[in-house]
């Protein structure tokens, strides 16, 4: 109950944060032009530092361990989520925007700082599994779908800062290099930004709707019923009917972080693509906004179902 209740509270800190960014734009204080700037801060700054930080703990044994588990478990929800959402779009005609909504979580936004609330600092090493999974996935597969690209640049991709931040921060996690403190506190608070300016910036692509054409997109609820119900309710039956919450002593720990990463709101990089992209920003916006808002109700939920089994 306390894990729920937890969930419930920072979902609506994201909620609150979004209704800032809304603020900004009905003031005309900002225009949502203004927020492609603050795009590419979360893309090119941002997320990197986030991504470092993750990795800055002490090397053991069990922790190596707990880290394979939680690259396991989030390899295992992409190998699903993606090729299923092929499948359905065929039946029900996803459009890539959809299918990148569905496929893909605010996994770093919203629960890095959960996991810390809850389960304690020393576990949000485990949620850099999902979001090194991810964010690899984001930089080839989800960039391709919004944006329609059927090559991949394998150049650009290694070259991107957010996997060569992935790269550096497994090398600081191995080598167990310590980084000067001044280095590590700069880079630490500005991946700490990561949460309030994605939603910021969801909220100013929102900014010049009607909140009546938000709720009026009947498509948007199936989508969402998709991202926050039907596909984690998969992974919750499978990582439990499987057994493998019983390799190790934390892997029901170590899955129940997969769970919340797999059952999170829309990812805001999603939205950010379509932004930088134009490919249908303000849908994406719709969409991200939406399953924020349902999942108050959806992530608890989720929680519950796999505490239960």
């Amino acid at each position: 109950m306390e894990l729920s209740l937890l969930l419930v509270q920072q979902i609506c800190q994201l909620f609150i944060m979004i209704f800032f960014g809304f603020l900004l734009v009905k003031t005309k204080t900002l225009s949502t032009d203004d927020s492609k700037v603050l795009s590419k801060l979360l893309l090119f700054v941002v997320s990197p530092c986030a991504i470092i930080t993750s990795f800055t703990i002490e090397y053991t044994p069990d922790k190596l361990m707990g880290l394979g588990l939680a690259f396991l478990g989030a390899f295992i929800v992409h190998l699903i989520y993606i090729p299923l959402t092929e499948i359905l779009a065929k039946i029900f005609g996803f459009a890539p925007i959809e299918k990148a909504t569905i496929i893909y979580s605010n996994s770093g936004n919203l629960i890095i700082p959960l996991v810390g609330a809850i389960l304690g600092k020393e576990w949000v090493l485990y949620t850099s599994g999902y979001m090194v999974i991810q964010t690899i996935l984001l930089w080839t597969h989800a960039k391709s779908l919004v944006c329609n690209e059927k090559n991949y640049d394998f150049k650009k991709i290694f070259l991107n800062i957010n996997v060569l931040a992935i790269i550096i921060g497994l090398f600081i996690f191995f080598s167990q290099i310590q980084l000067p403190n001044l280095v590590l506190t700069t880079i630490d608070k500005v991946g700490s930004m990561m949460g309030p300016v994605a939603m910021i910036v969801i909220g100013m692509l929102i900014g010049n709707m009607n909140f009546r054409d938000i709720f009026s997109e009947k498509r948007t609820y199936f989508i969402c019923l998709m991202r926050l119900v039907v596909f984690p309710l998969i992974i919750v039956f499978l990582f439990k009917l499987s057994g493998l919450t019983n390799l190790s002593k934390d892997a029901i720990q170590i899955f129940l972080i997969t769970i919340l990463a797999a059952s999170a709101p829309a990812a805001a990089t999603i939205t950010q693509f379509a932004q930088l992209y134009n490919k249908h920003p303000g849908y994406a916006s719709v969409m991200n906004v939406m399953s924020v808002i349902f999942s108050i109700i959806t992530m608890p939920l989720m929680v519950m179902i796999y505490q239960i089994l």
